[in-house]
């Protein structure tokens, strides 16, 4: 019974280390934050590539993220230092989303790429996001370029720049809307895909 309860003992030790380390890497970790400021309270910020939220609360365990849906996501402050993080509210925050859209092979390429340029340069929350020297370079306000010349499809790309990361994602959602809309008046073809399906017939 004696080594048993050393062997309890010592697995309780073992469990009480590692819960102390992780609490010690989590307040160094929240006072690097602190003292670097890769974000602060109202950032949104991306992390893995993938989630993205704003910064509610930071402490010196973790940090509390409130995403679109306004869930709270609680990150320990060692996990989110170690991770690959995007802040949209560093430095300017200007943005630019490409908006990519693929047309038939038999589709009048210019013309789409005419009609991409025209909404983006007439929705309100478009902004001139040419540098000066771009300007005096004669570089047109709004970009648009065939990408890819893809299996079923001529594949399109426009840029376009909002003043900030949520503008931006309106803007996107708008011109998605609007462009397919001008496509379909101009009957400009957006393939999908086709699947042909074969019966066999047993005798």
């Amino acid at each position: 019974m004696g080594h048993s309860l050393l062997a309890g003992a010592g697995v309780l030790s073992l469990i009480a280390g590692l819960a102390s380390q992780q609490a010690l890497s989590n307040i160094m970790s929240g006072i690097l934050i602190v003292i670097f400021k890769p974000f602060r309270i109202n950032d949104k910020i991306t992390i893995r590539g993938s989630f993205t939220g704003t910064v509610e609360d930071i402490n010196l365990r973790q940090v509390v993220i409130r995403d679109f849906e306004n869930n709270r996501i609680i990150v320990p402050n060692s996990v989110i230092s170690s991770d690959l993080l995007v802040n949209a509210h560093i430095g300017e925050e200007k943005n630019c989303r490409m908006i990519d859209i693929g047309i038939g092979y038999s589709s009048n390429v210019e013309r789409a790429l005419e009609i991409m340029k025209e909404e983006v340069a007439n929705h309100p929350l478009h902004i001139d996001g040419r540098s000066t020297e771009d300007i005096d370079n004669n570089v047109p306000l709004v970009t648009a370029r065939v990408t890819a010349l893809g299996d079923s499809s001529v594949n399109l790309r426009v840029w376009a720049w909002a003043k900030d990361s949520s503008d931006g994602y309106v803007m996107m959602c708008d011109l998605l809307q609007s462009i397919k809309k001008r496509f379909d008046t101009e009957y400009i073809e957006i393939p999908f895909p086709q699947r042909t399906i074969t019966y066999s017939k047993n005798d």
